[in-house]
């Protein structure tokens, strides 16, 4: 096989999982590992934790995408994932997949024994979030839940037991993933309803899925503002918390029921500005 041909599978398969959106996720590992080391955690730590999660988000992408290609295939938004497969290769992505998986409990054995052991129990959430969409509404809270294992893993990776703060860490990233979550599914509301998918929209319409959303981002600030009891975070980790609180209304202004033109920019830019702020705020209030 040809350098250009490994290359164009490569960033086909990169395209295919999303690898940018790992910039949901990896911010809260990171703010939960520093935390959790009260400073600076050790390089093989940041390495090891950083590829687990790497490993089992890009596991669980993969997963997902060859086991929705039936549904993503009549919906105009995810359609060009199929024929992303298609130029990959089914088996190829299955490989991928596999090694992932490998990887994953590798990098979590080398990590201590407890990361070790819940390893399977994440793999078996992240993988059975891609069937929630086809029996139950609350597939969104499924996928808050995904992302939520990041700062609890990495809190494991560090002190290797378990503690309050990544807890809280958790359930707020449960309720903002939730939240952004219902916000994007607005725009499959038809989809889902012709191919019997389920989805909040769906079962109460986009006016009171995107009011339960802001609701939702409403709890998750409130939770955030809750860690310091429990941490050494200070006075800049509260600003940064005020911050995303302001950026949260903002990203609610940009979507209406009747139009969902600015969604991108509300899903991706704004939530991605949340969490890459948050984390920096975080080592800020850390290291000063």
């Amino acid at each position: 096989m040809s350098f250009s041909i490994t290359f164009k599978k490569i960033s086909s398969l990169l395209e295919l999982i999303k690898f940018s959106h790992t910039i949901f996720s990896f911010p809260f590992a990171i703010m939960s590992a520093f935390i959790a080391a009260g400073g600076l955690p050790t390089l093989r730590q940041l390495i090891l934790i950083v590829g687990a999660l790497v490993m089992a988000r890009s596991a669980a992408m993969s997963f997902n995408r060859i086991v929705d290609a039936n549904y993503d295939i009549h919906n105009p938004r995810t359609a060009y994932r199929v024929e992303l497969q298609r130029k990959i290769g089914k088996k190829s992505v299955w490989i991928f997949t596999l090694v992932c998986v490998i990887l994953f409990f590798l990098f979590a054995g080398l990590l201590n024994r407890l990361a070790l052991y819940m390893s399977p129990l994440a793999i078996l959430i992240v993988f059975g979030y891609s069937f929630t969409k086809r029996f139950t509404d609350l597939s969104h809270f499924v996928l808050g839940l995904a992302l939520a294992l990041s700062p609890i893993g990495a809190w494991i990776g560090i002190q290797g037991k378990l503690g309050i703060i990544p807890f809280l860490l958790a359930f707020a990233v449960v309720l903002w993933t939730a939240g952004f979550d219902i916000i994007y599914a607005c725009q499959d509301l038809e989809h889902d309803k012709k191919l019997g998918l389920h989805s909040l929209p769906k079962r109460i319409g986009p006016r009171w899925a995107l009011m339960l959303s802001g609701i939702l981002h409403i709890f998750m600030v409130l939770l955030l503002f809750v860690v310091p009891r429990y941490s050494n975070l200070g006075i800049i980790y509260s600003i940064g918390v005020c911050v995303t609180a302001a950026l949260l209304f903002y990203e609610h202004l940009l979507v209406k029921p009747n139009d969902l033109s600015k969604i991108n920019t509300a899903f991706f830019t704004v939530n991605g500005i949340i969490s890459i702020g948050l984390m920096g705020v975080t080592l800020i209030d850390i290291f000063i």
